[in-house]
């Protein structure tokens, strides 16, 4: 066992264990892919969070506005993914990366904090505004534990939200929008926009909050 091995656990052992086996020459690299999808694969709809603008607030602000912004965002946004039985898997810098066993809730859960986010905004000035950015994917996806996660449908919805969307933008991916196309409240408007993983997305177009 390598220095790296001995230093996982559970389900993210047993899935580079598994990936080892796979390298091995002579491996059935098939039946080894059925057995990982067996153990981890799920449907889920996947969101990313990022923050606009927030590299030009830290060059201009420093690091202690980073930990203060980060800080404010877990306070104002975790009580709205909780409520939407969202599942908080890792924060990176400004970017949330959450799942939802619902498509529609991850939605539901996206309009919400863009609302949160835009009743802050008003009481700020144009440097402290939260301006929220979210991508969000839909399918079938190997889940490791609450460690990470991994498919087309996540690199999808990271690209979405975290390099294509802008300030108070719900971007979906085709998978997503058709799981939730009876949603009530939002309409969604299909984007001159391909990102790997998802050759079709959409904007979620939602009423802004009222201030």
């Amino acid at each position: 066992m390598s220095n790296y091995d001995s230093h996982l656990k559970g389900s993210e052992a047993r899935l580079w264990g598994l990936i080892a086996e796979r390298v091995k020459p002579g491996s059935d690299t098939h039946t080894i892919d059925e057995r990982i999808w067996d153990l981890f694969g799920d449907e889920w709809a996947i969101m990313f969070t990022d923050l606009s603008g927030f590299s030009r607030q830290v060059a201009k602000f420093g690091i202690i506005h980073f930990l203060q912004v980060i800080h404010e965002q877990k306070e104002l946004l975790l009580p709205i993914v909780a409520k939407h039985d969202g599942i908080l898997v890792k924060i990176e810098a400004d970017s949330f990366l959450i799942l939802f066993k619902r498509p529609r809730m991850a939605i539901q859960c996206a309009v919400a904090m863009q609302h949160a986010c835009q009743q802050l905004n008003v009481r700020r000035t144009p440097e402290e505004q939260v301006l929220l950015c979210v991508g969000i994917g839909s399918g079938r996806v190997l889940k490791i534990g609450d460690i990470d996660v991994y498919g087309a449908e996540v690199n999808a919805a990271s690209k979405l939200g975290e390099d294509t969307a802008k300030a108070n933008e719900i971007l979906v991916t085709k998978a997503a929008r058709d799981a939730t196309q009876d949603l009530v409240g939002v309409k969604f408007e299909k984007l001159d926009v391909q990102v790997p993983g998802s050759a079709e997305n959409y904007q979620v177009i939602y009423e802004f909050a009222r201030t």
